[in-house]
């Protein structure tokens, strides 16, 4: 039983976490040859350069980095990005604002490589209709555009039903890229030389700026990488590791090795290596088998991409976006309909604008070689400080791979003027919103404390002059349990009344992904009228007020929802000259929190029972 679940596992990662590097054959060896040979035939020094470039990138970032050390740095079973920050924030208090900083330059890329990743791995599998008729060539941006437009349509029904498909369909997509390389490497063995990493290091030696050049287009073939880490919560560290080297590796390099096999004999095929790898016959299949396989490809990149914002949302760093979950059972099926259409329309603008994945490589690499780098870097301080590493054995293992990296994203940064500047500059948009939304809401949490009153002092105000009683309860929301609410205050004030039972209700966000059931409510009867809840989540959930009331009863709080009033503040932020942030920045952060959805749909409140309090805060 044990393995079959295993099993289940495993192949359930091969669709998900390898969906992305699964598709980087179609496109990768032909774009880095074709780079590389300048305005002659490919020969056995550019195909052996570029095989053993692929060959130690895979197995050095990709096998070693991700696959050996990063699935281990886990928080509570989770990786990704925001997971490493959380980590490296709880073991170094005084670095918070770099940690955190870090932290917002990383979504940003991953976010500029989630706009790139469906438009290349849907246009270069469309490409192959090509080779099965010339006349095809025309409708190969019409139907990437129309593939990737259903794609996005069907993302409101939830993806769980189509993921079970995901795991068998990429095995066979993985055992079909090796058996077509494999059909290649028997007729020309000799291809295996390229094994040998001197054949990579001779070729960046010889080749000077052209070298560069050609080492951005080779980390075509690892992006992907990151996806690897961040979906470690879903299948667990085991299944993801053996899929890699018991499939997916393998599979890779095989099929790798048969594209050079290929132009070596046939240096004509480098139009289009990876199709022609296969016989005439068997071309409809492999076009369609493609087209699936970067479906799943972007699949799994539109899922982290929300999975990505729901946590940013969790952990302070964007506004509230509408949410809606897809699956009773899994709560990582979510669906953000903000995100799922402006992700679309930035797909549609890549593939319109540049045509071709030939064109579209150019812009691919930048914002996933800066990831990765900071991965690293944040890597480096929790194994250090989280792990207890010596430093020189954490420098030893980590600041190589870092430095190889920074080549790539050196190479990579070749590319500006020919597209990368498009996923820098869309990852300096989100890093402005993100870091702009974090700044504002610190300063304007800091102007709320001002304008609130202790909440200790208020309950001694109560007692000495007592308000009049009305029937009932009363929730309100605070971000801070200690003061007094702005809508309890505001209530006090102009409607001069209490009701009998009050709950101050704190919703706050920890450094860990999800919360245990048991550690997730602490009940505090302060007085015979006040009760303080404070409920606790992880960055990957999504709080609801319903619930929280349902784990209250656990705890000998019964509280009716469809009876309860819930006071919230609505602030209404206004400008100020006296800002710390420029006027710039205080409208930015103006205009995002106008755009955020109410708190009302957010928290899942009955919006009958729903009376709010209108506030006008100066930012």
């Amino acid at each position: 039983m044990a393995n079959k679940k295993f099993l289940g596992l495993m192949v359930g990662s091969v669709g998900v976490v390898y969906g992305d590097i699964g598709t980087s054959p179609l496109y990768a060896f032909r774009v880095a040859v074709d780079a590389a040979k300048g305005s002659s035939l490919p020969g056995n020094e550019v195909v052996y350069g570029v095989l053993s470039l692929i060959t130690w990138a895979l197995l050095l970032i990709v096998t070693l980095k991700y696959v050996v050390i990063l699935l281990r740095a886990d928080n509570k079973g989770e990786g990704g990005m925001f997971a490493l920050m959380a980590l490296g924030q709880s073991v170094a208090k005084k670095s918070t604002p770099v940690i955190v900083g870090l932290g917002i330059a990383g979504a940003a890329f991953f976010y500029g490589d989630a706009v790139i990743t469906p438009a290349i791995s849907v246009l270069s599998a469309m490409e192959g209709l090509t080779l099965i008729s010339p006349t095809f060539e025309k409708f190969v941006v019409p139907l990437s555009v129309l593939i990737l437009i259903l794609l996005f349509s069907v993302q409101s029904r939830g993806t769980s039903k189509v993921a079970a498909f995901f795991g068998p369909i990429t095995v066979v997509w993985f055992l079909t890229l090796a058996l077509g390389g494999v059909i290649n490497i028997v007729a020309n063995p000799g291809v295996l030389l390229a094994l040998n990493p001197w054949y990579g290091v001779q070729f960046l030696l010889n080749h000077g700026f052209l070298g560069l050049t050609v080492l951005g287009l080779v980390f075509l073939a690892i992006t992907g990488a990151e996806t690897l880490y961040a979906d470690l919560g879903h299948f667990g560290r085991k299944p993801i590791q053996a899929a890699w080297f018991v499939l997916v590796l393998p599979c890779l390099l095989l099929n790798y090795f048969g594209q050079g096999a290929l132009v070596l004999t046939h240096p004509e095929t480098l139009t289009n290596t990876f199709f022609l790898l296969y016989p005439d016959w068997a071309l409809p299949f492999i076009v369609v088998l493609a087209a699936i396989a970067t479906v799943v490809a972007a699949q799994a990149v539109i899922t982290g991409t929300f999975s990505l914002t729901r946590q940013a949302i969790q952990l302070g760093m964007l506004p509230r976006f509408g949410i809606t979950h897809t699956s009773e059972s899994m709560s990582g099926q979510i669906y953000l309909p903000r995100v799922n259409w402006m992700l679309l329309i930035a797909v549609l603008l890549m593939v319109v604008m540049f045509q071709s994945s030939t064109n579209l490589a150019s812009a691919y690499g930048v914002a996933v070689t800066a990831a990765m780098v900071i991965t690293s870097m944040l890597a480096i301080l929790v194994l250090w400080q989280y792990w207890k590493w010596p430093l020189w054995q954490t420098l030893a293992l980590l600041l190589p791979l870092m430095v190889l990296e920074q080549f790539f994203f050196a190479a990579n940064m070749l590319k500006v003027f020919d597209g990368g500047w498009l996923p820098l500059v869309l990852a300096a948009c989100i890093a402005t919103i993100m870091w702009t939304w974090v700044r504002g809401s610190r300063l304007l949490a800091k102007q709320t404390r001002k304008d609130e009153a202790d909440m200790e002092w208020l309950l001694r105000r109560l007692d000495a002059k007592p308000p009049h009683r009305v029937p009932g309860t009363a929730v309100f929301f605070t971000a801070d349990p200690t003061a007094a609410p702005t809508a309890l205050m505001h209530n006090l004030k102009h409607n001069r009344v209490l009701h009998e039972r009050n709950i101050i209700l704190s919703i706050k966000t920890e450094d860990v992904p999800r919360v245990p059931r048991y550690e997730r409510l602490t009940v505090d009867r302060v007085s015979d009228t006040f009760i303080r809840v404070v409920a606790r989540y992880g960055f990957m959930e999504t709080p609801s007020v319903p619930k929280i009331f349902e784990v209250c009863r656990r705890k000998d709080l019964n509280v009716d929802v469809a009876t309860t009033s819930f006071f919230l503040s609505r602030r209404n932020l206004k400008t100020t000259p006296k800002s710390e942030m420029p006027a710039w920045q205080d409208k930015l952060f103006v205009a995002l929190a106008r755009s955020a959805q109410d708190a009302t749909t957010y928290f899942r409140i009955p919006t009958d029972r729903v009376v709010e309090v209108g506030t006008q805060v100066a930012v």
